[in-house]
């Protein structure tokens, strides 16, 4: 391709388009055609749930929690965000449209788009069918369209500069020591408050990224009156939010308030909204409004020229209440916005209407790595400066059409504002992992330039633990399976020496005396290897106060987490060295770094080091350290 953005931003709507249709055509094979049963085991439609729990919550969301049976342990594709149908199971009329709030093992929160809880509700089994939700798509559409035909000197140098055509500019600034930074931490605030066009925090596992971008905005905003602060998911944007209000910084939650968190709701527009001053005043306009209508409209045909003439004069007032009303609250949403230090939103939240025509000086964009390079493009249009802050090394974005990802849709724009490598500041001191957890990531991904901080360098969980374990299945014949429907591989007798080696091991904290560590995680990159763990941990006979605080999960749904203790179940194992899902370099990165003090990795060498090079450095790593054990240790 020429070296010119327009020929870029063309050919990426291609690769969207080609996206969006391999998106709804998964969508329609999963749900046309098929029964109940086949949706269930399709993971998009979970059938014959309990109604546990019905209320208004502090936003006044009609908000349920439902259960389903736990015989039905399909896997799912609901999470936060999703868009869905609630109905009766009996009566497919009785439907209410809503949004997933959140989902823990087979319990799920849905916010309901209604202004009251229909009678059926409460006294119905109810089904929660997925919806495919196209607006991602539109706005990734139109901000790819924008950058096509803008004519916006600053926009189009925007685009140059960070797709890599010219060289971004810094000044050189200084700034107060902020004591809490390491010097890395401290340059990157410096690149931020230098950069004229746009900087880059990289922020491999632990390293303190998120620490680092406060302080990075509190920066900004001594010199600017408001920043937009993004990211691609509502998690991501709901933690940079509770953060900076922690920090007493004034900020708004932009978004359908379905998608964010309890804890955060007061910081939504529609909650600030309802505590402004003048919130009174608009709510008496729009009662106002309502009577007059509802006057107006009980006036009837029969009735003279007087009457005709008096309801004409009814319902201008109403509409004209009405117009009022509507100024009124366009007038509360600009103090709002106007009086607020930061916005927040997703990045495809950033096109929401009260920020249609907003401007803003700076915009900080986290987890950019994650991010479709079209979604990130949303936000710039509406500033004059960037800050990326993220970590191309770890889980990319979902891309579901092979072609798309193969053609270019895979790569960030994160990625290709850094490898210029002019913009970036790595910071290099991390804060969650043992030394030897830390090293092998730090060599294979961060050239070796890692250190562990003083505080968790030599942490474990007692003083004669093994910090690193690799336990090998090769040779016990502990074969892979594939699950009938998803075809995700599942490795059984792996999950049981997992549980094993997990159990001895507690039992060895015991016997040496020292507390429990505080929290667990069993990971793993196929779904139903999760599956099968979390049911052979139920039906063990593990001390319950244990198992509640051990977290099973895929490694894409532990992103961004740690634990005291991790344990990852590879699962492969075939004769002919096949590793599919395995060989995504960047998910292995984030699997080995969760871990604070105590990593167990199990898997089958004769499998994952045929073909290889990163499993085959891990196994030379393993060695080198003397971390490695023989499942048959175990087994008899």
């Amino acid at each position: 391709m020429a070296k010119n953005p327009v020929n870029d931003f063309t050919y990426l709507i291609e690769l969207l388009n080609l996206e969006k249709k391999e998106d709804l055509a998964q969508y329609q094979k999963k749900m046309q055609g098929t029964s109940f049963k086949q949706r269930k085991a399709n993971g998009v439609l979970w059938h014959s749930c309990s109604l546990m729990e019905h209320k208004y919550d502090a936003g006044e969301r009609l908000l349920i929690k439902v259960e389903r049976p736990r015989e039905h342990n399909d896997n799912h594709s609901f999470s936060s965000g999703k868009l869905v149908d609630v109905f009766a199971t009996g009566d497919e009329s009785m439907c209410v449209k809503g949004v997933v709030n959140k989902v823990k093992h087979n319990e799920m929160f849905i916010t309901i788009n209604a202004d009251e809880f229909p009678n059926w509700i409460t006294h119905s089994k109810l089904a929660v069918q997925l919806l495919f939700d196209d607006r991602s798509y539109k706005e990734m559409n139109w901000a790819l369209n924008e950058l096509i035909k803008t004519e916006s000197v600053r926009l189009i140098e925007l685009q140059k500069k960070i797709l890599g055509y010219e060289a971004p500019y810094f000044k050189d600034v200084k700034i107060s020591t902020i004591s809490h930074l390491n010097s890395s931490q401290q340059k990157a605030v410096r690149k931020v408050v230098g950069a004229e066009d746009f900087a880059i925090i990289h922020g491999p596992p632990g390293t303190g990224k998120t620490t680092t971008l406060v302080e990075a905005i509190k920066e900004t905003l001594k010199s600017e009156s408001q920043v937009l602060v993004c990211a691609p998911s509502n998690a991501a944007v709901d933690l940079l939010t509770e953060k900076l209000s922690q920090q007493g910084i004034s900020i708004v939650r932009i978004g359908h308030p379905a998608r964010v968190t309890e804890e955060i709701l007061g910081l939504t527009l529609e909650s600030k909204i309802a505590n402004h001053q003048d919130y009174k005043l608009l709510k008496d306009l729009r009662k106002r409004s309502e009577e007059c209508f509802k006057l107006g409209g009980k006036w009837k045909r029969s009735f003279g020229t007087d009457e005709r003439e008096q309801r004409k004069l009814i319902r201008l007032e109403a509409r004209s209440l009405k117009k009022d009303a509507e100024r009124a609250y366009q007038d509360i949403v600009d103090d709002i916005l106007f009086s607020t230090r930061v916005v927040a939103s997703t990045l495809v939240g950033a096109n929401h209407p009260k920020l249609r025509h907003s401007k803003f000086t700076t915009v900080f964009i986290d987890e950019a790595g994650q991010a479709l390079e079209p979604a990130t493009w949303i936000p710039i249009i509406k500033s004059n400066k960037v800050v990326f802050a993220g970590d191309h090394l770890q889980l990319p974005p979902t891309v579901k059409c092979y072609e798309a990802g193969q053609k270019g849709l895979k790569e960030t724009l994160f990625e290709k504002a850094i490898k210029g490598n002019q913009a970036e500041v790595l910071l290099n001191e991390q804060y969650r992992m043992n030394q030897l957890i830390m090293k092998f990531s730090s060599n294979y991904f961060y050239k070796g330039i890692l250190k562990a901080n003083s505080s968790n360098v030599n942490a474990k969980v007692y003083s004669e633990d093994q910090v690193v374990e690799f336990i090998d299945t090769a040779g016990t014949g502990y074969f892979e399976s594939q699950h009938p429907d998803t075809r995700s591989s599942y490795n059984k007798e792996e999950a049981y020496l997992l549980l094993k080696h997990f159990t001895n091991y507690i039992e060895s904290i015991n016997n040496s005396g020292y507390e429990l560590p505080d929290n667990y995680g069993f990971i793993s990159p196929y779904k139903a290897q999760v599956e099968c763990i979390r049911t052979l941990l139920e039906e063990s006979d593990i001390d319950p106060g244990i198992k509640s605080k051990i977290v099973v999960n895929t490694i894409d749904g532990f992103q961004g987490q740690e634990r005291d203790v991790i344990y990852i179940s590879l699962v492969r194992s075939n004769e002919q060295g096949e590793i599919g899902f395995l060989s995504d370099e960047r998910r292995m990165n984030v699997a080995l770094t969760r871990a604070k003090r105590k990593l167990v990795v199990i898997g089958d060498s004769a499998t994952i080091g045929v073909k290889s090079k990163l499993y085959n450095e891990f196994l030379d790593y393993i060695n080198a350290i003397d971390s490695y054990r023989s499942a048959f240790e175990l087994i008899y």
